[in-house]
């Protein structure tokens, strides 16, 4: 999934100046997760998987926020690189 998203979303995010470091830190695959998760568990309802991720939601919800308010915290280790 991840790998057909790409090329289309891509040059969307890193087209208006941003990094491409970005791109991979806002990213993640949480329903991958959950599809792994409700393949693994096949007992457990979607409706409760959801439930016990929404936790993990917000804080990356709250996570991202923080790193648009202050893009320097993502670049700092990557700069370090260089």
């Amino acid at each position: 999934m991840i790998l057909l998203t790409i090329p289309i979303f891509y040059p969307v995010a890193v087209g208006p100046g941003y990094d491409p470091i970005w791109f991979g830190v806002i990213t993640p695959p949480v329903g991958v997760n959950v599809y792994v998760v409700s393949g693994v568990a096949k007992d457990v309802p979607f409706e409760v998987i959801f439930k016990g991720i929404l936790p993990l939601l917000v804080a990356l919800i709250v996570c991202s926020i923080i790193l648009i308010m202050f893009p320097k915290i993502a670049l700092f280790l990557p700069s370090l690189m260089r």
